[in-house]
């Protein structure tokens, strides 16, 4: 297929550093998609394509369950999002960095028993976009809850993946979820036993493939993985870089409220008072430096950048390139 017959967005600016060229094949919609549910970018000479997971709808409290109910609100009215449940988005990300494809985290994977029917789509978009599983060299994961491994879990995947793969993943990640601590998170029922769960599988499956890293870690030249804390005591945030350009993937530290209102608690941090910290520290030095930012719940396709707004920040989507 032509790059003309699919409208695969290819760059998220024209400017210096983020040419409109895209090396990613163009691939194909999925089945009963208008569009291609991706977005690359050009990071210097390493490329970036975000993935849709899908959506997954969660209750607003999860969103700030330290603020005041009417201010929290009166922010969902603002921001023309339902009064009691939202849609959140789900993003994962493959870099290649010379030889090395790198798939940071691996979405939801198959409904874990939560109803959750339209989140899960990695696998079958990596496979519309023509990235064979038994390509990536290495997955880095942000951390080990469930919507940044389900799909590693899902059936027939493992088989798939290559023998000498790398799972990179921060040592304190591994440690925490050997008793995970649920006493500061504030999740709809059911979320913490499938979260557990989960790990547990996982840890079973892939423990052999583990690479783990301390504080941070150079993936591939231009990626680097760097343990953050907070959001859980292992998360870890990406940062990729090349040629004067650069992108952060955030994970979970920072979600669509947290711009506007970074010192509120979300409801799946472990620890939301050193979270908020993590989160108002990486926003600062991303409002700084002016370097792209992506995260898993941001709407997608979630690159854009961030800029101070007073004692709080703003998000700058970047405009999509055709």
């Amino acid at each position: 297929m032509s790059q003309s017959e699919t409208k695969t967005p290819t760059s998220a600016m024209h400017q210096p550093g983020i040419p409109s060229e895209n090396t990613f094949h163009p691939g194909k919609p999925s089945k009963g998609e208008l569009v291609p549910s991706r977005y690359a970018v050009r990071i210097g000479d390493i490329d970036v394509m975000v993935v849709s997971d899908g959506v997954l709808p969660l209750p607003t409290v999860m969103l700030g369950h330290n603020a005041d109910p009417k201010v929290r609100a009166s922010w969902m009215e603002n921001m023309f999002l339902p009064a009691d449940a939202f849609d959140w988005p789900l993003n994962a990300v493959v870099v290649r960095s010379g030889d090395q494809t790198i798939l940071l985290d691996a979405g939801l994977g198959l409904d874990p028993d939560l109803h959750l029917p339209r989140a899960g789509q990695l696998i079958k978009r990596l496979e519309a976009a023509e990235i064979d599983l038994a390509s990536v060299t290495d997955i880095v994961l942000t951390h080990l809850h469930m919507d940044h491994i389900g799909g590693l879990l899902v059936d027939g995947v493992k088989e798939q993946l290559r023998p000498d793969l790398k799972i990179h993943v921060a040592a304190a990640e591994v440690k925490f979820w050997e008793a995970p601590d649920f006493t500061q998170t504030n999740m709809p029922q059911g979320f913490p036993d499938a979260l557990r769960a989960t790990s547990k599988q996982f840890l079973k499956e892939y423990r052999s493939y583990l690479k783990l890293f301390d504080e941070e870690s150079e993936v591939a030249p231009g990626v680097v993985a760097r343990r953050t804390g907070g959001h859980t005591p292992g998360h870890s945030v990406i940062r990729v870089a090349s040629g004067g350009d650069a992108l952060t993937f955030a994970g979970d530290a920072v979600f669509q409220v947290g711009f506007e209102q970074p010192d509120w608690y979300n409801g799946f941090e472990h620890d939301p008072k050193e979270a908020a910290r993590v989160r108002v520290d990486l926003l600062r030095d991303l409002a700084s430096s002016g370097e792209l930012l992506v995260a898993t719940h941001l709407p997608f396709p979630s690159v854009g950048r961030v800029a101070a707004a007073g004692e709080a920040f703003r998000w700058v989507p970047v405009i999509w390139d055709y």
